[in-house]
């Protein structure tokens, strides 16, 4: 069990009330692509402190087992369906229009968003290699957007002194979001750790870089609006992924099972 971090930070007030459906456990909110970048932008503007969790069945299962990341989650400014099983339980459990809000595209959405209002951006995770073709996209695509920074941190714990430093660093580029590309749990443990550090919006987005950047390809869009973009990265990563999605798939189907016969 991992010790979890510190969560005692004031999250930030809720512009409209906020409704949740717990899935298998972890509360995933009610919301549409529109309110969740209104609700991001709305933090953003004003540099509010929070986090967002982008829940797919790895996110909520490993929350049923695991306890501190269960708070991670629980204790989330907003935790959005990711994957289209979380989506349909939420069908499933009552929210009969709930849309799946997946990293990649709430990304990719919110960038556009920016790139309209002035709203600057921050960069975290990948390697430095994905991030200067990130940026090369991003800007393509999006002219105005404004990349306030980027970071790519080494791939093992961080020291007090290199924590305290990405913190400056962060909140001296007047970043109003930061998109955190670190894989779960690892980026949502960091987000939790660093809410009233960090002045803004951090939004865990998995492979959100690394799709954009071209690095990893992402499903057609066919599997990805029937529910198979998991499929297209089991036969991309076999040996990584199949024993992941074999035990997570299993416990998700199972405890997603056990609840609807329960009622909730």
């Amino acid at each position: 069990m991992r010790t979890p971090p510190n969560l005692d930070a004031a999250a930030p007030a809720q512009s409209m009330p906020r409704r949740v459906i717990a899935v298998i456990g972890a509360p995933i909110d009610l919301i549409d692509w529109k309110g969740a970048i209104a609700r991001i932008s709305q933090w953003a503007q004003t540099h509010q402190s929070a986090y967002v969790c982008i829940c797919n069945v790895h996110s909520v299962v490993t929350a049923q087992q695991d306890a501190a990341f269960a708070k991670v989650v629980q204790h989330a400014d907003m935790a959005t369906p990711d994957g289209a099983p979380v989506a349909w339980m939420l069908r499933r459990l009552g929210a009969s229009h709930q849309q799946r809000i997946n990293g990649p595209d709430l990304m990719w959405r919110y960038c556009e968003h920016a790139a309209q209002t002035g709203e600057s951006i921050y960069l975290y995770g990948s390697t430095q290699e994905t991030l200067s073709t990130l940026r090369t996209k991003l800007l393509e695509k999006y002219p105005t957007l404004m990349i306030a920074g980027d970071c790519s941190p080494p791939f093992r714990p961080l020291t007090a002194e290199e924590s305290q430093q990405i913190v400056e660093r962060i909140n001296a580029s007047g970043a109003g979001t930061v998109w955190v590309s670190l894989g779960c749990p690892k980026q949502e443990l960091w987000m939790a750790s660093m809410r009233g550090r960090i002045n803004a919006v951090m939004i865990g987005v998995g492979a959100a870089f690394d799709y954009h950047a071209g690095t990893i390809k992402r499903a057609p869009l066919w599997m990805q609006r029937n529910g198979l973009e998991w499929l297209h990265r089991l036969f991309s990563e076999p040996r990584r992924l199949w024993k992941r999605y074999f035990s997570t798939n299993s416990r998700f189907l199972l405890a997603a099972t056990m609840q609807l016969i329960r009622g909730r």
